[in-house]
């Protein structure tokens, strides 16, 4: 299926918005000045895009701990991230969440997640409230390779196929939970996974943007027609640590290098349509500068924002004393 010009932008728009936002954010979390910890998402972004370029403003996501990408890709104001990230009162969240804890409900992002496999437990209250209300919403999940290790995915899984939930699990497999590679710790496979809970599976090349985006609609479609849950296998190769500081040591010498040298989902995108002749390239390089643009604004912004004050403390929380 074509995908139309207007998508084709905007999911390069979104892409790069993740890329230049993480690569600002491993130089700005150098200085000190932002608070907690921060897992980047580079390397990654065809796969947040391309999921959620078929997603509508009425279908709901659940994040990781790496949620920026997700953020971004579901129309979370960059400004607003970048504020909460420096802890500021102008973030999305207030300043309260930072890095890990990002959401925003207008937007269908139930949040970004500290827990492993806190997500998908979220995804199935959602995905059972599009169910009753009959909206025609899907509910997505994000994890990784170690959250699907965890109680709480394998609990979802087999609550979303009992209860045939407008659900799609997408399991984002960079190859590392941690520092411990999903080869060492993740016992059979995934397929074998959904299989066991009489679920779909689908699998895709995460550094191609258009092997992401025709999966994730096959996936979506199924789960918004009311045939169940589906599991979509991503995978794909985080370009940073773990977490900002993260030495790496556990991964080859090259093996960074080799993933942005050749499986650079940014640089296969601009090949591929440009090859097709889908989009002139001067389109993308006017969207680079208008994106450099954006996130150089939003980290000034959020540097000159003001700090949360004592009175906030006990606003937007369910029990005052």
């Amino acid at each position: 299926m074509q995908i139309s010009t207007e998508t084709l932008l905007r999911s390069y728009r979104a892409m790069r918005t993740i890329r230049v936002f993480e690569e600002r954010l491993h130089r700005e979390f150098a200085t000190g000045e932002i608070p907690g910890f921060v897992h980047l998402y580079c390397g990654e972004e065809a796969s947040a895009v391309g999921v959620c370029a078929n997603l509508t403003e009425q279908d709901t996501i659940a994040s990781t701990h790496r949620g920026h990408g997700h953020c971004i890709a579901k129309g979370v104001d960059v400004g607003g991230m970048m504020a909460e990230i420096y802890g500021r009162k102008s973030g999305v969240c207030r300043g309260k969440g930072g890095s890990m804890h990002i959401a925003d409900l207008s937007k269908g992002m139930l949040g970004a997640n500290g827990i492993v496999g806190g997500g998908p437990p979220l995804i199935c209250g959602a995905a059972l409230s599009h169910k009753v209300l009959k909206d025609n919403g899907v509910a997505v999940a994000f994890y990784g390779d170690g959250a699907s290790n965890e109680g709480t995915t394998l609990e979802s899984l087999n609550l979303a196929t009992v209860w045939q939930l407008p659900a799609v699990f997408v399991v984002e497999d960079n190859g590392y939970g941690e520092a411990t590679g999903a080869s060492y710790a993740c016992a059979g496979n995934q397929k074998d996974r959904a299989a066991g809970f009489g679920m779909p599976y689908m699998e895709c090349n995460g550094s191609d943007f258009f092997a992401v985006h025709d999966a994730a609609r096959d996936a979506i479609d199924h789960a918004r027609s009311g045939k169940g849950p589906v599991m979509l296998h991503v995978h794909l190769e985080r370009w940073y640590g773990h977490f900002e500081g993260d030495s790496m040591s556990y991964r080859a010498s090259n093996e960074v290098a080799d993933a942005k040298k050749n499986r650079d989902c940014l640089e296969s995108f601009r090949k591929r349509v440009e090859q097709d002749k889908l989009l002139e390239l001067s389109a993308l390089d006017e969207i680079d500068a208008a994106v450099a643009d954006e996130v150089e604004s939003a980290v000034q912004a959020a540097k000159q924002a003001p700090w949360p004050e004592e009175a906030d403390l006990m606003a937007d929380v369910y029990v005052k004393i």
